[in-house]
């Protein structure tokens, strides 16, 4: 795979199969650049029940994709999480494996407003969590990490072709690296 260009194959989705619905899912918002690759991501995180990709945190109602460079919404994936099987803190290594947190309005070859970073939550227990994390992150960069810490205003779901694009589009544009998730042990010995 090439971190900014096409992804050949996705890994194996350790989800498939596993039966949320009794699960007490937990929700977060996180924008890490183009919304393709992050979705596939976080969907094969063990834990993960769903995912959607969407619009959040801007000025309009309703967006489209052709209107992002003006609303001053994010690209970003609404995660379905069941907090028994993944914790924040989980979610939260994870993406900060494959974004770049001290980057402006850009990940990847994607460059604008809605590529930026941000984690974004409702549940205002979820804020004092996220923001130690994210101090403790800071160690280990030079620069200020510039991703968004706030609780989520609007989030609008994207269009249709934009849901589960990589799983329609194997071999599309992707700059998220997937290698990352090799490292989950797999369902059966959790």
């Amino acid at each position: 795979m090439q971190k900014y260009g096409k992804q050949s194959s996705l890994p194996e989705n350790p989800n498939a199969g596993v039966d949320y619905s009794k699960s007490n899912l937990k929700e977060i918002w996180l924008a890490g650049g183009c919304f393709w690759g992050v979705e596939a991501y976080f969907a094969r995180i063990y834990g993960v029940a769903r995912t959607d990709v969407g619009y959040a945190n801007g000025r309009t109602a309703n967006p489209s994709y052709h209107d992002l460079h003006q609303t001053g919404h994010a690209e970003t994936v609404h995660i379905f999480y069941d907090p028994e099987k993944v914790s924040l803190q989980t979610l939260l290594d994870y993406y900060f494996k494959i974004i770049d947190p001290v980057s402006v309005n850009r990940q990847g070859n994607d460059i604008g407003t809605q590529y930026r970073t941000g984690i974004y939550y409702r549940d205002e227990a979820d804020r004092a969590a996220i923001q130690r994390y994210v101090e403790a992150e800071q160690k280990k960069y030079d620069a200020p990490i510039v991703t968004e810490v706030r609780r989520l205003e609007n989030y609008y779901p994207a269009e249709e072709y934009h849901q589960d694009y990589l799983e329609k589009n194997p071999g599309g544009y992707c700059h998220v690296d997937f290698s990352s998730l090799r490292a989950q042990a797999s369902p059966e010995k959790r």
